[in-house]
């Protein structure tokens, strides 16, 4: 049990928890995971993030310490319970940074309510995962599956490079048995989200400073999908990392480095277009 944690409950009835790291007089950076995992997917980054911001991560609805409703999660609703947690903790705005589905919900957060958002990295994501079709046999199948075996290792390779999935690499241990942990309807629900979410036109609204993050060998969020989003953000940078998917894990210093010279304004290891 995380003793570090706090807890919020939506105006649908389920329960968000959430923790900060850093002190309270720093401005806020807001952490959204990837599906799949928890808020511990940022422990490599607390460290460097929190010398400067008051970091604030949550676990998405159907993952972690987190209520799983037994339901199809729409994008809004997975926007809402952040807008939601910033009002219970009467934070009026932060800086975002989000992977992968974390990005997908940061790009609707700064779309719906951009006088939320200061600055925002959207890191290893979409503004389109389509056709919807695809993703309707996926979770059928996840639903019908006697566990989350299967598609732990699926996310497993998807996730990380292949040296690290064949050396004894205790992080990857650790993300497998997150997965395992994961109930099936928390994944189901939040491939609901990623199949109906189409943010391509719509992103060109958002008007804050943007990074965007890609990994050149990602086979799930490809470096097109963070070209595309670069090059549709107004003054979107762009920064392409030697990375699968979990860029942040794959390579956690490098990660924090571009991540706080782009939120500091500093002219060290600048994110490259």
């Amino acid at each position: 049990m995380d003793s570090g944690l706090s807890y919020i409950t939506t105006g649908d009835g389920v329960r968000i928890a959430y923790r900060f790291d850093g002190r309270a007089e720093q401005p806020v950076l807001l952490l959204s995971n990837s599906i799949g995992t928890d808020l511990h997917m940022w422990d490599g980054q607390i460290s460097a993030f929190s010398k400067h911001f008051r970091v604030l991560r949550y676990d998405a609805r159907g993952h972690g310490a987190s209520g799983v409703p037994s339901a199809e999660y729409s994008l809004d609703r997975l926007g809402r319970d952040v807008l939601e947690l910033l009002d219970a903790l009467r934070i009026d705005e932060v800086n975002l940074l989000g992977l992968s589905l974390g990005g997908i919900v940061a790009q609707w957060i700064a779309i719906h309510a951009p006088h939320r958002i200061a600055s925002l990295v959207l890191s290893n994501t979409a503004a389109y995962l389509g056709p919807a079709d695809m993703w309707d046999r996926v979770i059928i199948d996840l639903l019908r599956a006697p566990d989350m075996v299967e598609t732990a290792e699926r996310f497993l390779k998807n996730w990380f490079p292949p040296r690290m999935l064949e050396e004894p690499a205790p992080i990857v241990n650790a993300f497998r048995q997150g997965l395992l942990a994961t109930r099936k309807e928390g994944i189901a629900g939040s491939w609901v989200a990623v199949r109906d979410a189409d943010l391509r036109r719509t992103i060109a609204l958002i008007d804050c400073p943007t990074l965007v993050i890609a990994g050149e060998n990602d086979t799930v969020t490809s470096l097109q999908h963070g070209k595309e989003i670069a090059s549709t953000i107004p003054r979107a940078r762009l920064h392409v990392m030697p990375a699968v998917h979990l860029s942040n894990i794959e390579h956690p210093d490098r990660f924090a480095d571009i991540v706080l010279a782009f939120l500091l304004g500093g002219t060290s290891r600048q994110p490259e277009e």
